[in-house]
Protein backbone atom coordinates (compact mmCIF):
# COMPACT_ATOMS: atom_id res chain seq x y z
CA UNK A 1 0.00 0.00 0.00
CA UNK A 2 1.29 3.37 -1.13
CA UNK A 3 2.21 5.85 1.69
CA UNK A 4 -0.83 8.54 0.19
CA UNK A 5 -2.95 5.22 0.77
CA UNK A 6 -1.82 4.55 4.21
CA UNK A 7 -2.78 8.33 5.38
CA UNK A 8 -6.16 8.26 3.98
CA UNK A 9 -7.02 5.65 5.85
CA UNK A 10 -5.35 6.96 9.33
CA UNK A 11 -7.25 9.46 8.49
CA UNK A 12 -10.72 8.05 7.69
CA UNK A 13 -10.42 5.51 10.98
CA UNK A 14 -9.98 8.72 12.89
CA UNK A 15 -13.13 10.13 14.95
CA UNK A 16 -14.25 13.11 13.21
CA UNK A 17 -15.83 14.86 16.64
CA UNK A 18 -14.82 17.18 18.93
CA UNK A 19 -15.41 16.31 22.20
CA UNK A 20 -17.47 19.15 23.87
CA UNK A 21 -17.75 19.91 27.33
CA UNK A 22 -21.07 22.31 28.98
CA UNK A 23 -20.84 23.53 32.13
CA UNK A 24 -24.06 22.50 33.74
CA UNK A 25 -26.50 26.09 33.98
CA UNK A 26 -27.24 27.13 37.66
CA UNK A 27 -30.98 27.96 38.35
CA UNK A 28 -30.01 31.80 38.11
CA UNK A 29 -28.34 31.40 35.03
CA UNK A 30 -31.40 29.38 33.75
CA UNK A 31 -33.28 32.18 34.69
CA UNK A 32 -31.37 35.00 32.76
CA UNK A 33 -31.59 32.57 29.57
CA UNK A 34 -35.16 32.47 30.02
CA UNK A 35 -35.66 36.13 30.36
CA UNK A 36 -33.62 37.26 27.87
CA UNK A 37 -35.71 34.86 25.76
CA UNK A 38 -38.81 35.88 27.04
CA UNK A 39 -38.58 39.61 27.55
CA UNK A 40 -42.14 40.07 28.18
CA UNK A 41 -41.99 37.89 31.16
CA UNK A 42 -40.46 40.85 33.68
CA UNK A 43 -43.49 43.27 33.48
CA UNK A 44 -45.80 40.47 33.69
CA UNK A 45 -44.58 39.43 36.91
CA UNK A 46 -44.51 42.45 38.54
CA UNK A 47 -48.18 43.32 37.15
CA UNK A 48 -49.55 39.93 38.83
CA UNK A 49 -47.22 41.03 42.08
CA UNK A 50 -48.83 43.92 41.91
CA UNK A 51 -52.40 43.03 41.36
CA UNK A 52 -52.18 40.46 44.50
CA UNK A 53 -50.87 42.90 46.72
CA UNK A 54 -53.11 45.42 46.32
CA UNK A 55 -56.24 42.42 46.20
CA UNK A 56 -54.81 41.01 49.36
CA UNK A 57 -54.75 44.30 50.45
CA UNK A 58 -58.29 45.76 49.19
CA UNK A 59 -60.24 42.72 48.91
CA UNK A 60 -63.30 42.65 46.34
CA UNK A 61 -62.79 46.14 45.98
CA UNK A 62 -59.95 46.43 43.93
CA UNK A 63 -60.76 42.95 42.23
CA UNK A 64 -64.31 44.81 41.08
CA UNK A 65 -64.98 45.01 37.37
CA UNK A 66 -65.37 48.57 38.04
CA UNK A 67 -61.83 48.72 38.97
CA UNK A 68 -60.56 46.85 36.96
CA UNK A 69 -61.58 48.60 33.73
CA UNK A 70 -61.37 52.03 35.46
CA UNK A 71 -57.70 51.40 35.61
CA UNK A 72 -57.89 50.58 31.62
CA UNK A 73 -59.54 53.90 30.82
CA UNK A 74 -56.64 55.98 32.53
CA UNK A 75 -53.79 54.05 30.90
CA UNK A 76 -55.37 54.55 27.23
CA UNK A 77 -53.66 57.57 26.21
CA UNK A 78 -50.16 56.83 27.84
CA UNK A 79 -50.73 53.22 26.46
CA UNK A 80 -51.37 54.08 23.15
CA UNK A 81 -48.01 56.82 23.56
CA UNK A 82 -46.11 54.13 25.17
CA UNK A 83 -46.32 52.17 21.91
CA UNK A 84 -45.46 54.93 19.54
CA UNK A 85 -42.30 55.32 22.09
CA UNK A 86 -41.17 51.33 21.69
CA UNK A 87 -40.96 51.89 17.75
CA UNK A 88 -38.59 54.59 18.52
CA UNK A 89 -36.47 52.92 20.99
CA UNK A 90 -36.52 49.63 19.46
CA UNK A 91 -33.98 51.47 16.78
CA UNK A 92 -32.15 52.55 19.55
CA UNK A 93 -33.39 56.20 19.32
CA UNK A 94 -35.87 58.35 21.43
CA UNK A 95 -38.59 60.80 21.26
CA UNK A 96 -39.35 63.40 23.68
CA UNK A 97 -41.71 65.30 21.71
CA UNK A 98 -44.09 62.27 21.13
CA UNK A 99 -46.43 64.20 23.71
CA UNK A 100 -46.58 67.72 22.69
CA UNK A 101 -47.25 66.25 19.46
CA UNK A 102 -49.90 64.12 20.51
CA UNK A 103 -51.08 67.78 22.32
CA UNK A 104 -50.97 69.74 19.04
CA UNK A 105 -52.53 67.07 17.10
CA UNK A 106 -55.53 67.31 18.75
CA UNK A 107 -55.78 71.17 19.21
CA UNK A 108 -55.51 71.15 15.47
CA UNK A 109 -58.62 68.30 15.57
CA UNK A 110 -60.98 71.17 17.78
CA UNK A 111 -59.27 73.97 15.90
CA UNK A 112 -60.45 72.58 12.48
CA UNK A 113 -64.41 71.95 13.22
CA UNK A 114 -64.83 74.99 15.45
CA UNK A 115 -62.79 77.60 13.97
CA UNK A 116 -62.38 76.49 10.33
CA UNK A 117 -66.22 74.30 9.74
CA UNK A 118 -64.54 71.42 8.61
CA UNK A 119 -66.02 67.98 8.01
CA UNK A 120 -65.18 65.44 11.24
CA UNK A 121 -63.18 63.24 9.08
CA UNK A 122 -61.26 66.31 7.30
CA UNK A 123 -60.34 67.53 10.97
CA UNK A 124 -59.79 64.10 12.10
CA UNK A 125 -56.98 63.44 8.95
CA UNK A 126 -55.81 67.03 9.16
CA UNK A 127 -54.52 65.83 13.10
CA UNK A 128 -53.08 63.19 12.13
CA UNK A 129 -51.66 64.76 8.99
CA UNK A 130 -49.90 67.35 11.49
CA UNK A 131 -48.83 64.50 13.91
CA UNK A 132 -47.00 62.19 10.75
CA UNK A 133 -45.47 65.81 9.60
CA UNK A 134 -43.67 66.03 13.28
CA UNK A 135 -42.90 62.56 13.15
CA UNK A 136 -41.04 62.92 9.81
CA UNK A 137 -39.71 65.91 10.46
CA UNK A 138 -38.09 64.04 13.77
CA UNK A 139 -37.08 61.12 11.37
CA UNK A 140 -35.98 63.57 9.14
CA UNK A 141 -33.06 65.13 11.21
CA UNK A 142 -31.96 61.65 12.65
CA UNK A 143 -31.30 59.57 9.64
CA UNK A 144 -30.41 62.02 7.03
CA UNK A 145 -28.59 64.78 8.81
CA UNK A 146 -27.26 61.96 11.41
CA UNK A 147 -28.25 64.34 14.66
CA UNK A 148 -28.88 62.49 17.98
CA UNK A 149 -32.40 61.73 18.78
CA UNK A 150 -32.34 63.19 22.12
CA UNK A 151 -31.25 66.62 20.97
CA UNK A 152 -33.37 66.51 18.04
CA UNK A 153 -36.35 65.20 19.72
CA UNK A 154 -35.59 67.93 22.55
CA UNK A 155 -35.36 70.37 20.33
CA UNK A 156 -38.30 69.35 18.55
CA UNK A 157 -40.18 69.68 21.83
CA UNK A 158 -39.59 73.08 22.59
CA UNK A 159 -40.68 73.93 18.75
CA UNK A 160 -44.28 71.80 19.02
CA UNK A 161 -44.98 73.44 22.57
CA UNK A 162 -44.47 77.07 21.33
CA UNK A 163 -45.82 76.80 18.21
CA UNK A 164 -49.02 74.83 19.81
CA UNK A 165 -49.09 77.59 22.80
CA UNK A 166 -49.33 80.19 20.34
CA UNK A 167 -51.65 79.06 17.83
CA UNK A 168 -54.12 78.28 20.36
CA UNK A 169 -53.91 81.65 22.14
CA UNK A 170 -54.28 78.65 25.07
CA UNK A 171 -58.05 78.54 24.80
CA UNK A 172 -59.45 75.89 26.07
CA UNK A 173 -62.20 74.18 23.41
CA UNK A 174 -65.32 73.21 25.66
CA UNK A 175 -66.86 69.91 25.56
CA UNK A 176 -70.62 71.31 24.64
CA UNK A 177 -69.19 73.37 22.02
CA UNK A 178 -67.38 70.25 20.13
CA UNK A 179 -70.20 68.02 21.19
CA UNK A 180 -72.79 70.62 19.36
CA UNK A 181 -71.12 70.90 16.01
CA UNK A 182 -70.18 66.65 16.11
CA UNK A 183 -69.88 64.19 18.26
CA UNK A 184 -67.74 62.37 16.48
CA UNK A 185 -64.48 63.68 18.27
CA UNK A 186 -65.72 62.03 20.87
CA UNK A 187 -66.13 58.60 20.05
CA UNK A 188 -63.54 56.60 21.67
CA UNK A 189 -64.90 57.71 25.05
CA UNK A 190 -68.75 55.95 24.26
CA UNK A 191 -68.72 53.35 26.63
CA UNK A 192 -69.51 49.42 26.24
CA UNK A 193 -70.55 47.30 28.74
CA UNK A 194 -69.66 43.86 28.69
CA UNK A 195 -70.71 42.26 31.53
CA UNK A 196 -70.18 43.95 34.61
CA UNK A 197 -67.49 45.67 33.37
CA UNK A 198 -67.41 49.15 31.07
CA UNK A 199 -65.13 49.81 28.82
CA UNK A 200 -64.43 52.59 25.92
CA UNK A 201 -63.80 52.38 22.39
CA UNK A 202 -60.74 54.13 23.30
CA UNK A 203 -59.26 51.01 25.26
CA UNK A 204 -60.49 48.60 23.05
CA UNK A 205 -58.27 51.55 20.18
CA UNK A 206 -55.49 50.68 22.46
CA UNK A 207 -55.44 46.85 22.44
CA UNK A 208 -56.14 46.70 18.70
CA UNK A 209 -53.24 48.67 18.21
CA UNK A 210 -50.46 46.88 20.13
CA UNK A 211 -52.11 43.31 18.28
CA UNK A 212 -51.26 45.28 15.18
CA UNK A 213 -47.92 46.04 16.49
CA UNK A 214 -47.46 43.10 17.48
CA UNK A 215 -47.93 41.01 14.44
CA UNK A 216 -46.31 43.62 12.19
CA UNK A 217 -42.72 44.01 14.82
CA UNK A 218 -42.67 39.69 14.91
CA UNK A 219 -44.40 38.64 11.56
CA UNK A 220 -43.41 41.45 9.22
CA UNK A 221 -39.72 42.42 6.92
CA UNK A 222 -40.52 46.18 8.62
CA UNK A 223 -40.77 45.06 12.24
CA UNK A 224 -37.90 43.05 11.70
CA UNK A 225 -35.20 45.64 9.84
CA UNK A 226 -36.13 47.70 13.04
CA UNK A 227 -34.82 45.48 15.59
CA UNK A 228 -32.10 44.93 13.07
CA UNK A 229 -31.79 48.76 13.10
CA UNK A 230 -31.58 48.98 16.53
CA UNK A 231 -29.16 46.17 17.31
CA UNK A 232 -26.41 46.88 15.12
CA UNK A 233 -27.51 49.56 12.16
CA UNK A 234 -23.71 49.10 10.71
CA UNK A 235 -24.33 45.03 10.28
CA UNK A 236 -28.62 46.08 9.17
CA UNK A 237 -26.56 48.18 5.97
CA UNK A 238 -24.43 45.52 5.22
CA UNK A 239 -27.40 42.85 5.10
CA UNK A 240 -28.98 45.27 2.70
CA UNK A 241 -31.09 47.06 5.23
CA UNK A 242 -31.52 50.25 4.50
CA UNK A 243 -31.23 52.31 7.91
CA UNK A 244 -31.76 55.36 7.19
CA UNK A 245 -35.60 54.48 5.34
CA UNK A 246 -36.62 52.39 8.49
CA UNK A 247 -35.47 55.02 11.35
CA UNK A 248 -37.44 57.84 8.73
CA UNK A 249 -40.14 55.54 8.42
CA UNK A 250 -40.33 54.75 11.98
CA UNK A 251 -40.42 58.12 13.65
CA UNK A 252 -42.86 59.00 11.25
CA UNK A 253 -45.36 55.94 12.14
CA UNK A 254 -44.73 57.29 15.65
CA UNK A 255 -45.96 60.44 15.25
CA UNK A 256 -49.39 58.92 13.22
CA UNK A 257 -49.58 57.13 16.45
CA UNK A 258 -49.71 60.04 18.41
CA UNK A 259 -52.29 60.90 16.41
CA UNK A 260 -54.39 58.55 17.73
CA UNK A 261 -53.58 59.43 21.23
CA UNK A 262 -54.89 62.64 20.54
CA UNK A 263 -57.92 61.92 18.72
CA UNK A 264 -58.61 58.99 22.37
CA UNK A 265 -57.55 61.85 24.15
CA UNK A 266 -60.57 64.03 23.20
CA UNK A 267 -62.80 61.24 23.96
CA UNK A 268 -61.30 60.30 27.39
CA UNK A 269 -61.31 64.41 28.88
CA UNK A 270 -64.34 65.41 26.65
CA UNK A 271 -62.75 69.48 26.31
CA UNK A 272 -59.31 70.22 24.15
CA UNK A 273 -57.27 72.20 26.46
CA UNK A 274 -53.61 73.50 24.83
CA UNK A 275 -52.32 73.94 29.03
CA UNK A 276 -51.86 69.64 28.99
CA UNK A 277 -49.46 70.35 26.73
CA UNK A 278 -47.21 70.91 29.69
CA UNK A 279 -48.08 67.56 31.22
CA UNK A 280 -45.49 65.12 31.36
CA UNK A 281 -47.40 62.58 28.88
CA UNK A 282 -43.24 61.97 27.46
CA UNK A 283 -42.17 60.70 30.80
CA UNK A 284 -45.28 58.27 31.43
CA UNK A 285 -44.58 56.49 27.80
CA UNK A 286 -40.95 56.80 28.52
CA UNK A 287 -41.93 55.29 31.56
CA UNK A 288 -44.01 52.71 30.58
CA UNK A 289 -41.57 51.15 27.79
CA UNK A 290 -38.71 51.24 30.36
CA UNK A 291 -40.55 49.11 32.78
CA UNK A 292 -42.31 46.96 29.94
CA UNK A 293 -38.67 45.47 29.26
CA UNK A 294 -37.92 47.64 26.20
CA UNK A 295 -33.58 47.90 26.28
CA UNK A 296 -33.00 51.39 25.80
CA UNK A 297 -30.09 50.05 23.80
CA UNK A 298 -32.15 49.47 21.37
CA UNK A 299 -33.01 45.56 19.42
CA UNK A 300 -34.76 43.74 22.15
CA UNK A 301 -37.81 43.79 24.09
CA UNK A 302 -41.32 43.05 22.99
CA UNK A 303 -44.02 45.60 22.24
CA UNK A 304 -46.75 43.18 24.64
CA UNK A 305 -43.99 43.59 27.32
CA UNK A 306 -44.85 47.72 26.77
CA UNK A 307 -48.79 46.79 27.65
CA UNK A 308 -48.19 45.36 31.13
CA UNK A 309 -45.63 48.15 32.03
CA UNK A 310 -48.37 50.69 31.17
CA UNK A 311 -50.45 48.76 33.59
CA UNK A 312 -48.48 48.61 36.39
CA UNK A 313 -48.13 52.14 36.08
CA UNK A 314 -52.24 52.14 35.84
CA UNK A 315 -52.34 49.37 38.76
CA UNK A 316 -50.27 50.98 41.26
CA UNK A 317 -51.59 54.25 40.41
CA UNK A 318 -55.04 53.03 41.54
CA UNK A 319 -54.15 51.20 44.35
CA UNK A 320 -52.03 53.84 46.28
CA UNK A 321 -55.20 56.17 45.62
CA UNK A 322 -57.00 53.02 47.45
CA UNK A 323 -55.33 52.76 50.12
CA UNK A 324 -54.86 56.64 50.97
CA UNK A 325 -51.27 56.72 50.51
CA UNK A 326 -49.25 59.70 49.79
CA UNK A 327 -48.93 60.76 45.97
CA UNK A 328 -45.43 60.64 46.01
CA UNK A 329 -45.15 57.32 46.93
CA UNK A 330 -46.18 56.71 43.31
CA UNK A 331 -42.91 58.60 42.51
CA UNK A 332 -41.11 56.94 44.77
CA UNK A 333 -42.12 53.45 43.21
CA UNK A 334 -42.23 54.68 39.24
CA UNK A 335 -38.64 55.75 39.82
CA UNK A 336 -37.42 52.50 41.45
CA UNK A 337 -39.19 50.54 39.05
CA UNK A 338 -37.31 52.23 36.22
CA UNK A 339 -33.70 51.96 37.73
CA UNK A 340 -35.06 47.99 38.46
CA UNK A 341 -35.89 47.63 34.78
CA UNK A 342 -32.90 48.88 33.31
CA UNK A 343 -30.91 46.93 35.80
CA UNK A 344 -32.61 43.77 34.84
CA UNK A 345 -32.19 44.75 30.98
CA UNK A 346 -28.23 44.76 31.94
CA UNK A 347 -28.22 41.98 33.47
CA UNK A 348 -30.22 39.98 30.90
CA UNK A 349 -28.17 41.00 27.74
CA UNK A 350 -24.92 39.81 29.68
CA UNK A 351 -26.39 36.14 28.70
CA UNK A 352 -24.16 34.15 26.29
CA UNK A 353 -25.08 32.42 23.18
Amino acid sequence: MSQPQEFEKVLTGSATTVAQFEEPKSGLKKLQHMLHGNPALVPLIVLVALVLFFGIAKGERFFSAYTLTLIMQQVAVVGILAAAQTLVVLTAGIDLAIGVIMVFSFVIMGNAVLSYGLPWPLAILAGFAMAGFWGFVNGFLVSRLKLPPFIVTLGTWNIVMAICLIYSANETMREADLTAITGALHIFGTPIKIGGAVITLGVLAMIGLYVALWYMLNYTAFGRHIYAVGDDSDAADLAGIRSNNILLKTYTLAGLIAGLAAWVSIGRNGSISPSTVTTDYNLQAITATVIGGISLFGGRGSILGVLFGTLIVGVMSMGLNMLNADPQWKVLLTGGLIIGAVAVDQWIRKVSG
